[in-house]
């Protein structure tokens, strides 16, 4: 890898994100053994290429409707995002709407699993946008919650409706799903039972209420369903025919071996733990020769004609990759075995080609992606900024860490500036709150948006760094206070070593040969 410490002619004026945006990249190319792939133009007209999204998309939920794709993914913050697009493919450029921001702080934060459905409410058919969310402190308080929207646009506006619960046993619930069956709605969701997260179904009055106690109707029982922790969740139905089936996700998400089970209703109530019969094998699991690990958290949905099935899930492209915001989105056509159980195939490669849902003839775009990037500290060889609990620091730890993995994007509160979002928290910035520099969730406010946004100058100690100026206290740098990453005044009078606090290397990062190392 070259880092950005041998390009020796930066401009001694302020550098935009567009220039420094073309100079990764040219280094990224010159840091390959290989020319870099040319992206998706060798496709033709309706086939395309996994994933979707190339960072930030767990938990998927996509749907067509009135010819739009919808997709909803993870955001781990305090608002909700979706893109709109007439071809599936078409996703992978389209700009992120945020339809929904929470400040009541006992749902403010850690929003997960996003599942939205057109279904029948007091005013007529209105979307009911599923999701869970919680404190901003810690995910111990995790709960499900319900957003109706004005009308039938999938994009809102939306309010928010409810908390889903069971009044008889109010815990610690994620990934709340309705399954619809026999004219009834019925709730999905998972649950911690002792050691056990646990798959639980309460019957609905409503689309945001509970009316009756919720079972549990799946544990973790067998061995593939143990991996890493005991986990049955993210319940999702699936109906054909006269079949209905649960497809859940098992083991825990921070290891390759999160994979899809599958739950078939052999009685005719869905609320008898009974009825429901699990299938011994997984359904769906990494594949080491496609270089797809920990597949899971999915839904589905139909091609636009209206004749085939379509699996949606996120994965990780390495066994290191867990839990964080480098889970991508991919999309999969399916069919079903003789028996009338569905049969998902295996995780199909980014590299393969796939044809795009039946009546869909987009064409796959070549999307602009800034790279990911590490910035090294001149102060301390073979040191990064990275983040831990959310505090920003400067440590060796972070050579190898996700938490050391930034994007550089447009600024949030001006273009020509930049933002500096984390790769693993998507949505997540650095932020300085009180002149302490922190990573921290975006809120929508001005506010914010101004204390996350940086000038990039010349490096103060190196001008083939660089140094992070305050957008919203100009005249202060990220550098370093009574040993702590702070906003400092930088004068004319700083010493050198106040300098080189301030001045970082970009370091741009080649996740294929890290990938290849690492497994």
């Amino acid at each position: 890898m070259i880092p950005c410490r041998t390009i020796r002619h930066l401009p001694k004026a302020m550098m935009t994100l567009w220039t420094l945006v073309a100079l990764l990249i040219g280094i990224a190319i010159q840091a390959q053994d290989t020319p870099p792939e040319t992206g998706q133009t060798d496709l033709e007209a309706g086939t395309f290429r996994n994933p979707l999204n190339d960072y930030g998309g767990a938990d998927p939920w996509l749907t067509y409707y009135d010819g739009n794709y919808y997709l909803a993914t993870t955001t781990w913050a305090s608002y909700w995002a979706m893109r709109k697009s007439p071809t599936l493919a078409g996703l992978k450029t389209a700009e992120p709407i945020i339809i929904y921001h929470e400040t009541d702080p006992s749902r403010c934060c850690n929003f997960w699993a996003p599942e939205f459905y057109l279904l029948d409410g007091p005013d007529g058919p209105r979307w009911y946008f599923y999701y869970t969310a919680g404190v901003a402190a810690n995910q111990d308080s995790q709960h499900t919650h319900v957003l109706e929207s004005e009308g039938t646009d999938p994009l809102g506006p939306y309010t928010y409706k409810g908390r889903l619960y069971d009044a008889s046993h109010d815990v610690w619930a994620i990934d709340g799903s309705v399954l619809q069956y026999d004219d009834a709605l019925y709730f999905l969701y998972s649950i911690w039972d002792g050691p056990d997260q646990s798959i639980a179904i309460a019957p609905m009055s409503n689309p945001w209420t509970l009316s009756g106690p919720g079972t549990i109707i799946s544990q973790p029982e067998y061995d593939w369903e143990t991996r890493g922790l005991r986990v049955n969740e993210a319940p999702v139905a699936l109906q054909h025919d006269d079949d209905t089936f649960i497809v859940y996700s098992a083991s825990f998400c921070g290891t390759p071996d999160y994979k899809l089970g599958l739950l078939e209703l052999s009685g005719d109530d869905p609320l008898d733990a009974a009825a429901w019969e699990k299938h011994p094998e997984p359904v769906f699991q990494q594949s080491e020769a496609n270089g797809v690990y920990g597949p899971g958290h999915n839904g589905f949905f139909m091609s636009p004609d209206g004749s085939e099935y379509w699996l949606v899930y996120h994965a990780n492209d390495a066994t290191s990759y867990g839990c964080d915001g480098r889970r991508s989105t991919r999309a999969q056509p399916f069919t079903w075995n003789e028996d009338g159980t569905p049969n998902f195939g295996v995780p199909v490669s980014t590299a393969e080609a796939i044809a795009a849902p039946a009546g869909d003839m987009g064409i796959d775009p070549m999307p602009t992606t800034v790279p990911s990037v590490r910035f090294a500290a001149a102060a301390m060889e073979g040191a990064y900024l990275s983040h831990s609990n959310f505090y920003i620091e400067v440590g060796f730890s972070g050579a190898n860490s996700p938490d050391s993995e930034f994007r550089i994007v447009p600024g949030l509160a001006d273009e020509e500036a930049v933002s500096i979002e984390s790769v693993n928290f998507p949505g997540f910035y650095l932020h300085q709150q009180n002149n302490a520099v922190v990573l921290s969730a975006y809120d929508g406010s001005d506010t914010y948006e101004a204390d996350s946004t940086w000038w990039l100058q010349p490096g103060l100690a190196d001008d083939s760094g660089i140094s992070f100026e305050s957008y919203s206290q100009p005249g202060l740098f990220i550098g370093r206070r009574m040993g702590l990453i702070a906003l400092t005044p930088l004068t004319d009078e700083a010493s050198e070593t106040e300098r080189e606090d301030a001045t970082f290397y970009i370091e741009p990062i080649n996740h294929a040969t890290e990938s290849t190392a690492e497994d």
